[in-house]
């Protein structure tokens, strides 16, 4: 791979970053009908998974499902070329955090394991990475001495509304409608992060937000 970091160069092989309109900073996405443990969950009745935002709303355009499928494609077409270059974009975007999956969830311990090397590569920006894959982060966990980079929060997420989230030492958790917790204050402010940074600090055990 070339040491291009134009968008347009970049963009070619990640698929691109994507902008939640929510959050303070670039994310990236894949299409959530691709999740794994998500799929189960969404035939569940009272998961929180059953009512998901990104099947409906401005996720189900055309345009936003073809940008969501193509990153998972760029990923899985070269994805040594993408973990660099989503270094250079990263770096580009100049923001302090990066939000994993607005959209979709982990598809292997391998993107998983690409995801650190990301993180490791950008000290400087705290990630967060929300998931319902329970088992590919135990299973990184178990081959890699049992712990995330600092600037990596990984926050596994509840199945059930108002349920309690896996405890997984190395990983911080969050819920929907239960009362434990950080509660998240976007839907008090226009649906904004505003300043707050809960979710990516790795010091907030736990992160609590409202059925939506």
């Amino acid at each position: 791979m070339t040491a291009n970091t134009t968008w347009k160069s970049l963009d070619a092989v990640t698929g691109g970053l994507s902008k939640p309109s929510k959050m303070p900073c670039y994310g990236w996405s894949i299409p959530a009908n691709r999740c794994k443990v998500g799929s189960i969950l969404r035939k569940r009745p009272g998961s929180t998974c059953s009512s998901c935002y990104a099947l409906k709303g401005r996720y189900v355009f055309a345009n936003v499902q073809r940008a969501l499928e193509r990153r998972l494609e760029r990923y899985m077409a070269d994805p040594t070329g993408w973990w660099i270059s989503m270094v250079r974009s990263i770096d580009k975007a100049g923001y302090k955090h990066f939000r994993w999956f607005d959209s979709g969830d982990l598809q292997s311990v391998a993107m998983l394991n690409y995801i650190v090397r990301i993180a490791r590569a950008t000290p400087d920006v705290q990630h967060w990475l929300p998931t319902r894959e329970y088992g590919i982060v135990r299973k990184w966990l178990g081959l890699h001495g049992g712990e995330f980079p600092a600037n990596l929060t990984v926050r596994v997420s509840a199945p059930m509304v108002g349920g309690p989230a896996p405890n997984i030492p190395g990983t911080v958790s969050s819920g929907v409608d239960d009362s434990g917790g950080h509660s998240c204050p976007a839907y008090t402010q226009q649906g904004k992060c505003g300043d707050c940074r809960a979710c990516w600090n790795p010091d907030v055990n736990h992160v609590t937000y409202p059925k939506h």
